[in-house]
């Protein structure tokens, strides 16, 4: 069973190592006052996360502009997320292993392959999570398929407005 993250709440501290080095732990930032912008996505093996992904790339600098760093974070094992990086000459961290224990903790929804030609291992499906300059839940988008997943156009505009508007925290009833 999964759990049901809250709004205005903090993510799970959940530590992953990250392609060329070091470590990254959601819902703690590299910086102070600043947005961390985490991404979930399947794996290498599918293709609609290859152009998320490249089109997060296209918007990297907005989301810099607008003091948000982005995090991706995937179950796929060191080599695969690596290739993920390289093919896409991605510049944003990779974090990766993301184990099925840490994907509950999170609420993601888990897919297993649909045979050994798409992956080798169960997997999470799509999510976003858009943490505040006080590390905060501002934003959740969660998916139980690789089609629906948030407009990155939209997500760093939401950011933008609700700092300049000093907009609050919704969906805080649960």
């Amino acid at each position: 069973m999964s759990n049901k993250l809250v709004s205005g709440g903090t993510l799970p501290a959940i530590t992953l190592p990250l392609v060329g080095g070091g470590e990254a732990t959601l819902g703690e930032s590299k910086s102070s006052n600043v947005w961390q912008i985490v991404i979930v996505y399947r794996g290498l093996h599918c293709p609609i996360c290859h152009k998320y992904l490249k089109r997060l790339e296209e918007l990297r600098e907005g989301f810099t502009n607008a003091s948000a760093e982005i995090l991706a974070v995937s179950g796929d094992p060191l080599e695969k997320a690596l290739s993920m990086k390289e093919n896409h000459g991605l510049r944003f961290p990779i974090a990766y292993d993301l184990s099925i224990p840490q994907m509950r903790q999170l609420g993601l929804y888990i897919s297993d392959p649909r045979g050994p030609q798409e992956t080798d291992r169960p997997f999470a499906e799509p999510a976003t999570f858009a943490l505040n300059r006080d590390g905060k839940i501002q934003l959740i988008e969660l998916s139980n398929t690789p089609f629906n997943r948030a407009d990155l156009s939209e997500l760093l505009e939401s950011v933008e407005w609700i700092d300049e508007n000093d907009y609050p925290i919704r969906g805080t009833h649960s």
